[in-house]
């Protein structure tokens, strides 16, 4: 039996504006090419499946659209997804019934009765192309501080944290339920959540604290959990021996995901036990990174990448400039804009980066703020911003502004 795992789609998702909309359609045709390409029995879907928790008609239409195309190239497939920080849960739950018709199963939220977790609601058998259950999805959507049945900070005599240790108590009440009803077959458990000692990149996942812990350790999961798919971390990522893994985001949702392989990974089921690996998906689009340049050879670097003028504008590369300038920034940074604007490229990013100019004594400020005045703090911060002395048509329009705020 071969099962898919990914996470962290974004749907609805932009990058300095620029809509990811082309770039998620393609995408959805690649993974369903990757779906009957490897013969895949079951797609868990860990999270963050949209960008915000209001998508847009077209964000939702791909996903449907989506989900339907994968179906239709493996009639037998069952999907099981859950709902991330990012996610709108009870939106991704509503239209649960319409879902089941392709064996889709939805899990937004945690499942109550009475105040009693529906555990059996949880889970989800996994069949093979023959029909017969050969795993148990048991499916743990992003959770709450008011999922944690117990969680109390009232105990302070108890070592360690009152958050992981209500997480620890939540997952093993889920590996038993799971036990009593799906016997020894193998239990995939699904979470969204930042597990302790795996990597995060810098400026893209939104560090999601429950009660003050951000991170909870490996061993909140049980180890009858044969495999553990999380989404939440956009870098594709193993731990605890590989038992517990990330298949990190579609495409690169930031700079720091550009390194990323990305894809998903694919688990299969064997007499042997559970083994996985990672399958990479092409980007829709390509990025580019043109670092520490003088604003002069920008546009030879621009040159340099062999840029496809046909392109549809929603499919150019993105690129990240970095500049190294003297000048004032705003003059560089429109040159440049300008200058981009020129190539079949969106850009991502323009910084301007330089070394700074040390204030000389008399550009000091006076010991005390009776000494000050706007102007002699205007012109050393003027110097430090821009690394230029301000002109007169600087101070002429410093003092204006000045005196319109009298």
């Amino acid at each position: 039996m071969r099962i898919l795992h990914t996470a962290d789609i974004h749907l609805g998702h932009s990058l300095n504006g620029w809509s990811r909309e082309a770039e998620h359609r393609i995408w959805f045709q690649r993974l369903a090419d990757a779906i009957e390409q490897h013969e895949v029995d079951a797609l868990l879907i860990a999270g963050d499946v949209f960008d915000g928790l209001n998508p847009s008609g077209e964000s939702q239409r791909l996903l449907y659209d989506g989900l339907v195309e994968f179906r239709s190239r493996r009639p037998h497939l069952t999907t099981v997804m859950i709902a991330g920080n990012h996610d709108p849960a009870y939106r991704l739950e509503a239209p649960g019934a319409l879902m089941a018709g392709i064996d889709a199963h939805v899990l937004g939220t945690v499942r109550r009765r009475a105040d009693e977790i529906e555990f059996d609601r949880h889970m989800v058998p996994l069949r093979c192309s023959a029909g017969e259950i050969r795993a148990w999805a048991v499916a743990i959507p992003f959770l709450r501080p008011a999922d944690l049945p117990g969680l109390s900070f009232a105990d302070a005599e108890s070592e360690g944290s009152p958050i992981i240790r209500a997480a620890a108590e939540f997952h093993e009440a889920m590996a038993d339920a799971a036990r009593a009803t799906c016997g020894e077959l193998p239990l995939i458990a699904m979470g969204h959540l930042h597990c302790a000692g795996a990597r995060e990149s810098e400026g893209a996942e939104r560090r999601i604290p429950i009660g003050g812990e951000h991170a909870v350790p490996v061993s909140v999961f049980p180890e009858c959990f044969a495999y553990v798919a999380l989404g939440h971390l956009h870098g594709p990522q193993s731990l605890d021996g590989g038992r517990i893994r990330y298949p990190g985001s579609c495409f690169p949702l930031s700079a720091s995901e550009i390194g990323h392989r990305h894809g998903a990974t694919l688990v299969e089921i064997g007499e042997d036990g559970i083994t996985h690996h990672h399958i990479e998906i092409e980007r829709p689009a390509a990025f580019h990174r043109i670092s520490d340049i003088e604003p002069a050879d920008l546009a030879g670097a621009i040159e340099a990448l062999d840029l496809d003028p046909d392109l549809p504008r929603d499919l150019q590369p993105f690129v990240y400039v970095t500049l190294k300038a003297m000048g004032p920034a705003a003059v560089v940074l429109q040159n440049a804009e300008n200058l981009l604007a020129n190539h079949p490229v969106r850009p991502a990013s323009i910084r301007v980066i330089r070394e700074e100019i040390e204030a000389e004594d008399g550009n000091q400020l006076p010991g005390t703020l009776a000494e000050v005045s706007p102007e002699s703090l205007f012109l050393p911060a003027f110097l430090q911003a821009n690394q230029i002395e301000a002109e007169d048509r600087h101070i002429l329009a410093f003092r204006d502004a000045a005196n319109r705020s009298e």
